[in-house]
């Protein structure tokens, strides 16, 4: 039997992916081993899906002044301290890491112990983490065609992201069902990506009026982020996270407005929905969300509204229009040969733990 580890943490971004592959890892008889961090969100993740997880020391890595900036190198040090014994113990094949902080130390000691580490950047340019991880990679997987140019030619594959299986699994009426929606109205999916975005709500909010007079809508926005004086309102439902029944809320969407994670566009783009995309704007975060928006719109699977341009008009006016031409955003998605990321991976991990 082989032995692969799994790392990533911080965002769902950095989990998702790894929970896509769990199903065929195990179908394949792979021992699997999580490393995390101590409290992060994937700690819960990943114990809800039965696999072993362990956590270290992790450290955010800054590009600015942080007084953190300090005692963060000490944490990440007593991180790989801890990846090295857990990796000692374990003895992993292959290692797959998604990305985030927490997962530098184990790809370091990885390295250490000669074991092949498999890393996957969701973004258009690669994030701090991985580009510190990417020498002692031996694959580099990624989503754009973009990406490739910024990655070493002979690591660089271009995968995809894996999507959850069961994301494709949904039913439109048990999502219509558990929304209490009706089916003579489309249905607009509102998502601000795992933590939610205020930005997003308010302007959704902004016009929901508007938008009730001809669609219906599933707004999940986000831990802490209910709008209680909304409770009751007809074809408005919203939540602040949804798990299991997520599928079935994408089977019931006709369109979904959501920020431009590589993740979450990716599911979407699995799942053929016409979307408008509101990126992450570049004053809030080092830009990747315009790049993976800018990329999709170039090959037709979306419409983009930055947010310096997010007016009450130009959102309404970017769903109106979406609705409209969703039959070209499908025809576009259909042509996509990134949808084979789950499969493309495992021949990797087999590959590298049959080395």
């Amino acid at each position: 039997m082989k032995t692969i580890i799994l790392t990533g943490g911080g965002t769902a971004g950095h989990v998702t992916p790894n929970l896509a592959l769990l199903p065929s890892l195990k179908e394949a008889g792979y021992e699997v081993y999580y490393i995390g961090s101590y409290n992060g969100m994937e700690r819960k993740l990943i114990e809800n899906a039965g696999i072993p997880y362990f956590g270290i020391s992790s450290g955010k890595l800054r590009r600015y002044f942080d007084f953190k900036n300090f005692t963060d190198p000490l944490r990440v040090l007593k991180g790989y301290a801890e990846a090295r014994s857990l990796i000692k113990k374990y003895k992993p094949d292959v290692i797959f890491s998604k990305g985030g902080f927490v997962a530098v130390p184990v790809v370091l000691a990885a390295k250490h112990f000669h074991v092949p580490t498999i890393i996957h950047e969701s973004d258009m340019t690669p994030g701090l983490a991985n580009k510190l991880c990417i020498p002692s990679a031996q694959t580099v997987c990624c989503n754009f065609p973009e990406t490739l140019q910024y990655l070493p030619q002979d690591k660089a594959v271009l995968t995809g992201s894996p999507i959850r299986a069961e994301l494709l699994k949904g039913d439109r009426l048990t999502g219509l069902q558990y929304t209490n929606l009706s089916a003579s109205k489309p249905v607009i999916l509102v998502m601000g990506g795992s933590l939610g975005s205020v930005k997003v709500n308010q302007a959704v909010r902004q016009i929901l009026p508007r938008l009730l007079t001809r669609f219906q809508l599933i707004h999940i926005c986000g831990k802490n982020n209910l709008d209680e004086s909304l409770i009751g309102t007809d074809g408005y439902v919203q939540y602040e996270y949804v798990d299991s029944p997520l599928r079935h809320l994408f089977a019931a969407a006709d369109i979904i407005v959501s920020r431009a994670g590589a993740n979450s566009i990716c599911e979407i783009l699995a799942l053929r929905k016409p979307n408008v995309l509101i990126p992450l704007s570049a004053a809030a975060s080092r830009g990747d969300q315009i790049l993976n928006a800018k990329s999709f719109a170039k090959q037709g699977f979306s419409a983009v509204l930055e947010e310096e341009d997010l007016t009450d008009d130009s959102l309404f006016e970017s769903i109106s229009s979406t609705y409209e031409n969703r039959k070209q955003f499908i025809e576009h998605m259909e042509t996509s040969h990134l949808n084979n990321a789950v499969e493309t991976i495992m021949k990797l991990i087999y590959d590298a733990a049959s080395a």
